[in-house]
């Protein structure tokens, strides 16, 4: 199945539509064979992203990602992987940590970029992120670690997650290297980023947001937005999909070139993750969406 591609450097491209794997130690069945078919129902429907943390699964799902990627060699070829690092919580390898923080020093980049590489057995990711803004970022000095990360082949691409765009000039302006993208949370049931200048920042600049928890965690799900239910819907009937896509397919909507990065472990509804690329949405189907989500008209 073909899907469209987004540039995000000369060299690299990625899926429309990501698979994101923060909760892929939450499954009852973590081993090799089943991430595998997870895998595999992504390609199937030209999903190719794959994102990953250090810190997904207490600083153990990269690991369970790397188990199923050792036990099928030919699969790392076929797929781009995203990860993230800087949050330090006291769990896992970081069990000694007194308190949950944030560490974008050069040393801590370096040694989370090894440990990442080493746990899913590849000599390179695609594009490492700085998983949220610290307070105390020193932008030269992380800006310098990220460049070198390029430098030295261990990541095709940088960018950040969770960044201000004010945060995001900062520490691009101390790089030699280019910033690819923001990982944001967008969805129906956060949508600040249409208004707060987050996505008109990246769109300005040409580079596509990520879009992380983009069903709002499930809340979209849920039905307790009654006119956001009924509209999801109504849109969901009229094109044969299930109202996960129409969400989806809102997203898709934006001119900005927006990949949500979505993360189911059921195999069943994975198989139908693509659906959302078949939803057409003009633009007034759009705008009901967003007012039913706003809860009032546009002004």
């Amino acid at each position: 199945m073909g899907m469209d591609r987004v540039a995000l450097t000369d060299e690299l491209s990625f899926s429309r539509l990501v698979y994101g794997m923060w909760r892929l130690t939450d499954d009852d069945d973590t081993s090799p064979a089943h991430v595998q078919a997870k895998i595999e129902a992504c390609l199937a429907q030209g999903i190719t992203t794959i994102d990953q943390a250090d810190i997904y699964g207490g600083y153990t799902a990269e690991a369970v990602f790397g188990a199923a990627l050792k036990a099928a060699p030919g699969l790392r070829d076929r797929i781009e992987i995203v990860t993230k690092c800087d949050i330090v919580a006291p769990m896992g390898r970081h069990a000694a940590a007194r308190v949950k923080h944030y560490d974008t020093s050069a040393p801590h980049i370096a040694a989370s970029l090894d440990q990442s590489l080493e746990d899913m057995g590849t000599d390179h990711v695609d594009l490492l992120l700085i998983h949220r803004q610290d307070p105390l970022m020193d932008h030269r000095e992380t800006g310098a670690a990220l460049d070198r990360a390029v430098a030295s082949g261990k990541a095709r691409a940088v960018g950040v997650s969770n960044f201000m765009p004010w945060d995001f000039d900062l520490l691009q302006s101390a790089m030699e290297t280019k910033l690819v993208t923001n990982q944001i949370e967008i969805s129906l049931a956060c949508h600040a980023p249409f208004t707060d200048g987050q996505i008109a920042h990246l769109q300005r600049l040409g580079l596509p947001p990520m879009a992380w928890s983009p069903l709002g965690g499930g809340a979209l799900m849920s039905g307790e937005n009654v006119a956001l239910d009924g509209e999801l819907k109504r849109v969901a009937e009229a094109h044969g999909v299930d109202i996960a896509a129409v969400a989806v397919a809102w997203l898709l909507r934006h001119p900005s070139g927006i990949l949500p990065v979505l993360g189911t472990n059921n195999l069943g509804r994975m198989g139908r993750i693509a659906e959302a690329l078949d939803v057409e949405m003009d633009r007034q189907t759009w705008f009901a969406l967003y007012t039913a989500a706003l809860g009032h008209e546009v002004p």
